[in-house]
């Protein structure tokens, strides 16, 4: 695990594509979504991210190069009240990747660099039909706490907003 740096971004470009159209695009890919991602996703808007104080990435990175990353975002108005101002905008892992504890690290890492800045329930989206990601947040202290729409152009895609909820401490005995 380590920060991203400039010379990453066609990396996480090309990684979000892959995650991107593997986990939302499921009955083939119109033009409208491919639109989409290809304009979205691109090593330019990636640098520009990365060249950014409010921006974090987190990448993690096996012999061959980046297989996943986790990215938060500071100063975001969440859609819904009681989060903090950080969102975890994105945590992909490549498909073939997933299930080696990649995505539990990385979320971990993002944890950790919230305690550090104070930032107490960061607060993230994924789609509503996206359960095995809605399971993993959960597993991970997060909570469903209310519902919004990603937006591509004029159309909407429901969301679950979900909102960290560090345990309590455990009393000493």
């Amino acid at each position: 695990m380590r920060n991203a740096t400039l010379k990453d971004a066609s990396s996480l470009a090309a990684i979000s594509i892959e995650v991107w159209l593997g986990t939302y695009i499921r009955h083939g890919v119109s033009g409208f979504f491919a639109d989409y991602a290809l304009t979205e996703f691109t090593a330019e808007k990636f640098a520009a991210i990365l060249d950014d104080p409010l921006e974090t990435v987190i990448v993690s990175e096996n012999r061959d190069g980046i297989d996943g990353f986790a990215r938060i975002s500071q100063d975001q108005k969440a859609p819904i009240t009681g989060c903090s101002d950080a969102e975890i905008t994105t945590l992909y892992v490549q498909p073939r990747h997933q299930g080696r504890k990649i995505g539990q690290q990385l979320l971990q890492e993002v944890l950790a660099l919230c305690q550090s800045r104070q930032v107490l329930h960061p607060w993230l989206t994924t789609n509503f039909e996206n359960t095995r990601a809605i399971e993993f947040y959960q597993k991970n202290g997060f909570v469903i706490a209310g519902q919004t729409h990603f937006r591509i152009q004029d159309q909407g895609y429901l969301n679950e907003v979900l909102v960290y909820q560090p345990a309590p401490p455990r009393p000493l005995r």
